[in-house]
């Protein structure tokens, strides 16, 4: 659990500071489960330079509590906390102050996201909380006030977590919180768990990840591991002792972290899943009469393909669809291996390119358009799909055929304004698994909303 919080001060001396605005929210790595936000009166005198910048003046904290009136409150929600800010040494120094004032011993663990930004948004301008959030197009209302700033705090350090794919983050908050879960029984971990979409992680004693997978169920999926007599399942069920897990909405965001968190991680008993997890490729020649022709053959690493199948048997099923579709000649597509005519030719739904009747021109157009559909070969796109919740979208970046990353956004202008994009998407490695990844994710999902420009 995290407390992320923002606090506005008197200005003045080191240490001499006093609080006049706090904004505490409580965050589970999800969604914001409790909040706290109050004027405090700090018994002193504001810095004008203070009331310039927060717009908070004498007057309007002369009803508002003490700070020996809220510190229980705040002791309250903080417990068992990580407490994030921006800039966390300042708040976290000022807290520790006013307790002090109280003869208050107040500890807690804490997380900067002005550090973990430049680890994880690598090569900004400024690492100040205005002109980061601008620069990712995530809204701030209320600058310098505690809620606002706050607010934009939470919506950061959410972006920072899906960005951080070895899960420094994670693994350090488990370790905290290990000791208390050391009693949970594979019912409570369950029962913690929701029914939703996204990538899960399997801790041991030591916060370590020993597993990582997706599914479009996570509760269901860990009910099976955890309830599974299968060897691998069986060695899980010793060792786990937390799950944590990342919501994704899109079943392509999550296909692409597990793929990517893996090869990060290399969790031990993910072995398997580090194979290929493609074996047939679609492959394009022209031939003698100049026919593009189109076969189905065994992935190669020396040769460049249209698109990739998990088996030969589903590569099958899509060209016996796309013939059908664009009208194709069954004996170019290899479907119907014969010296003279196709079968379809004789039904009329081949034109004769078997036979050399259709010119290749024409042929040859159509082909085109499969191809076009098919791979993203020199394309500048973003694929749109679900997001976490109902006003959020998840965005994949693809420049020049190259999948570059992915992310997640709520306004427009973060996927129109190419920086701002680049900024928001967390970067990933282009190879064969994304790329048989995203083909066959496009192919099962025709709606799916795609962008090019």
């Amino acid at each position: 659990m995290y407390a992320i919080l923002d606090i506005e001060t008197t200005g003045g001396k080191y240490n001499e500071e006093g609080i006049t605005e706090i904004a505490i929210y409580k965050f589970d790595g999800h969604t914001v489960v409790d909040k706290f936000i109050s004027l405090v009166n700090p018994e002193r005198e504001i810095q004008p330079f203070v009331v310039n910048l927060t717009g908070i003046n004498s007057n309007m904290l002369k009803s508002a509590p003490k700070f020996y009136e809220v510190a229980k409150r705040i002791v309250e929600i903080t417990e068992d906390c990580i407490i994030v800010a921006h800039n966390a040494q300042f708040d976290y120094r000022i807290l520790r102050t006013e307790f002090k004032r109280l003869g208050f011993g107040f500890k807690r663990k804490t997380l900067c996201t002005v550090e973990l930004s430049k680890q994880l948004i690598p090569n900004q301008a400024s690492y100040s909380l205005g002109k980061l959030t601008r620069a990712l197009g995530i809204p701030v209302s209320d600058r310098h006030r505690a809620n606002g700033d706050a607010m934009a705090t939470v919506k950061l350090f959410k972006m920072l977590l899906s960005k951080d794919l070895e899960k420094h983050i994670i693994k350090d908050h488990v370790k905290t919180e290990i000791v208390k879960r050391l009693n949970d029984t594979h019912r409570t971990i369950i029962d913690k768990l929701p029914a939703v979409t996204g990538v899960y992680y399997i801790h041991d004693e030591n916060g370590d990840i020993i597993y990582i997978g997706k599914s479009k169920n996570i509760k269901h999926r860990i009910n099976q591991h955890l309830t599974n007599t299968s060897t691998k399942s069986k060695k899980l069920q010793l060792l786990v002792k937390s799950v944590t897990y990342e919501a994704t909405g899109s079943e392509l965001v999550a296909l692409l972290k597990e793929s990517e968190e893996i090869k990060r991680n290399k969790p031990i008993y993910n072995r398997a899943l580090r194979r290929t997890i493609f074996t047939h490729a679609l492959y394009s020649f022209i031939d003698d009469n100049g026919y593009i022709n189109l076969k189905i053959d065994k992935t190669s690493m020396d040769k460049k393909h249209i698109t990739s199948f998990s088996n030969m048997q589903s590569a099958k099923s899509f060209m016996f669809r796309v013939v059908e579709q664009y009208a194709l000649c069954q004996k170019l597509t290899g479907l119907y291996p014969t010296k003279s005519n196709c079968f379809n030719y004789t039904i009329k739904s081949c034109h004769g390119a078997c036979i050399n009747e259709e010119p290749p021109e024409s042929y040859n157009k159509r082909v085109k358009e499969l191809i076009a559909k098919n791979s993203y070969d020199n394309k500048n796109m973003v694929i749109i799909d679900q997001g976490r919740d109902i006003d959020e979208k998840s965005v994949i970046y693809i420049e020049n055929g190259v999948f570059k990353g992915l992310g997640f956004y709520d306004l427009n202008h973060q996927i129109n304004n190419i920086d701002v994009l680049e900024s928001i998407i967390t970067p990933m490695e282009n190879n064969r698994d994304t790329q048989h990844i995203i083909q066959s994710y496009l192919r099962r999902n025709k709606r799916l909303k795609t962008i090019s420009f």
